[in-house]
């Protein structure tokens, strides 16, 4: 896989100071100290790939829209809803598979070659981690470069779908109104009006990308096995997240009942800040290469 050497895109990064010496050393200690790192990653470590995320402030979706992302229950109940989703995917598919990893994602993928990473969970959804090398790894809310069948289970590769969403809509075009996170960008109603999507090839039912919607949640059995990853830890790295969302957040707190050391990088407040060893407020991929 190519990985990106230009400089990062910071356009969706908050700002902040560069990395403090003090906090290189204190993160230096920590990981020094552990034998088996637990590390959870959210969209905060692909905003320096460019690609946008949800809650930084004054950058994020949420900071720069009203928009908010598609519902789970939306997506199933209503054609509709599938066809405004699916057209706006469509658009900004090319440039989402596109995004390669930084520097922060190879520097994870490094730490498991030498043993030091016990196992990898994010939360994102961009295959980063997984174009960087990373193999320990669970993606929590899957993957946009998979795609399955509602009804028979069915796997596709979503570029083999974009094949099938050209070959549906010859002459359909539209130009996107801005990016958001997940590959979503902005069309107007009238845009995606006469976009059409298929159905699945075997059964004919509706198609999904393997990703959890907010509103649905994430599988027991994946739960289950990632609390057995954080139980053979020693202690937990958060980088790039808020933990907003409860389906990380369980795991930290999961490791403070545990009485592991926990480690915040992440720009901006969290909510684990009132009972981690450690936060540090960096770019993730300024901090981690520091690291050895």
């Amino acid at each position: 896989h190519s990985v990106s050497r230009a400089s990062p895109n910071l356009a969706f990064v908050p700002a902040c100071l560069p990395p403090d010496p003090v906090d290189v050393e204190e993160l230096q200690r920590f990981v020094s100290n552990s034998k088996r790192l637990f590390v959870m990653t959210g969209a905060g470590i692909s905003t320096e790939s460019g690609i946008p995320d949800y809650r930084s402030e004054g950058v994020g979706l949420y900071a720069r829209t009203d928009r908010r992302p598609i519902q789970h229950a939306e997506f199933v109940r209503s054609a509709s809803a599938r066809q405004r989703y699916w057209a706006r995917n469509f658009v900004g598919w090319p440039q989402f598979s596109s995004h390669q990893p930084n520097r922060a994602h190879l520097v994870l993928r490094d730490w498991e070659k030498l043993g030091k990473l016990h196992w990898l969970v994010t939360q994102n959804v961009d295959a980063l981690h997984a174009k960087a090398g990373s193999q320990r790894m669970t993606e929590l809310h899957g993957c946009t470069h998979r795609v399955f069948c509602l009804g028979c289970g069915d796997q596709i590769l979503r570029s083999e779908l974009q094949e099938h969403f050209e070959a549906l809509n010859p002459t359909w075009k539209a130009e996107a109104f801005g990016v958001a996170p997940d590959g979503d960008v902005f069309l107007t109603d009238e845009q995606v009006r006469n976009f059409q999507v298929p159905a699945c090839r075997k059964c004919g039912g509706i198609l999904k990308p393997d990703v959890t919607f907010f509103g649905d949640t994430v599988s027991r059995e994946k739960v289950d096995f990632v609390h057995q990853r954080l139980a053979e830890s020693d202690s937990m790295l958060v980088a790039g997240s808020s933990m907003q969302v409860y389906s990380g957040y369980r795991f930290a707190l999961a490791a403070r009942e545990k009485q592991l050391p926990i480690a915040i990088l992440n720009i901006g407040p969290t909510r684990l800040d009132h009972f981690a060893s450690l936060k540090l407020n960096s770019r993730c991929g300024e901090l981690l290469p520091l690291i050895v």
